[in-house]
């Protein structure tokens, strides 16, 4: 029997009407899906009527997990592989589980889409043809030198990401770490509130300061150094 095939499908950032045909196809006809949080993309199957299994697939997905999965592929299963928003393997699990799909020799597919990162440059304008993701900005351990290396990658913007719990102290380490870089700070993306911030760390503090309700939201942070 032919090894099914793994579907890596790019979902919605905000909107759900940034979906490609053929992920709604793909989505329709696999045998279940895999998803962090099955309420998120019950939401986005209901939108769109697609009526499929899902089965819960986070980071604290056990090795057992990883073994049936493989197994219902060289049973011939073909399964799709979600994120909450955006693209599977990009600051997620997903990653471990398309490396052990290719060990198997399981046919590994990518259904392109949403990207918060590709969308907040486009938005940011920003010169150049380069920078630097460097996916979330760590938690706890390794952040203060997370802030303090930004001045290394001075020779191209840096993108990271950045939750509404952080966001301040994220503005923080900035203005202390790269004082005069221009901060382009995109909030919300293709969701109702979008917004673009643009100044320094210190000036976007002031201004999240001024109305909290901005400091609420998913956060994609550009960094220039000029």
């Amino acid at each position: 029997m032919e090894p099914g095939t793994l579907y890596i499908v790019a979902t919605p950032i905000g909107n759900l009407e940034d979906i490609t045909y053929r992920a709604v196809r793909i989505l329709s006809e696999v045998d279940y899906v895999l998803c962090e949080d099955t309420r998120v993309t019950g939401k986005l199957l209901q939108r769109y009527e697609i009526d499929a299994k899902l089965r819960r697939y986070d980071a604290h997905a056990s090795e057992r997990v990883h073994e049936q999965v493989i197994e219902d592929l060289l049973a011939g299963k073909h399964i799709a592989l979600v994120s909450d928003a955006g693209t599977p393997g990009v600051s997620d699990p997903g990653v471990l589980l398309v490396a052990g799909a290719r060990e198997a020799h399981a046919r590994v597919e990518v259904i392109p889409g949403p990207s918060a990162v590709t969308a907040a440059v486009s938005l940011a304008g920003i010169p150049g043809n380069q920078f630097t993701f460097l996916g979330f900005a760590p938690q706890k351990k390794g952040r203060q030198t997370f802030f303090e290396r930004l001045p290394t990658h001075a020779a191209q913007p840096v993108v990271f990401f950045e939750s509404t719990h952080r966001i301040m102290k994220a503005l923080e380490a900035l203005s202390a770490a790269v004082p005069t870089a221009q901060v382009y700070l995109a909030r919300e993306l293709t969701k109702l509130h979008e917004t673009l911030h643009i100044g320094t760390a210190a000036e976007l503090h002031v201004a999240l300061t001024a109305e909290p309700v901005t400091q609420k939201g998913e956060f994609v942070v550009l960094v220039h150094c000029k």
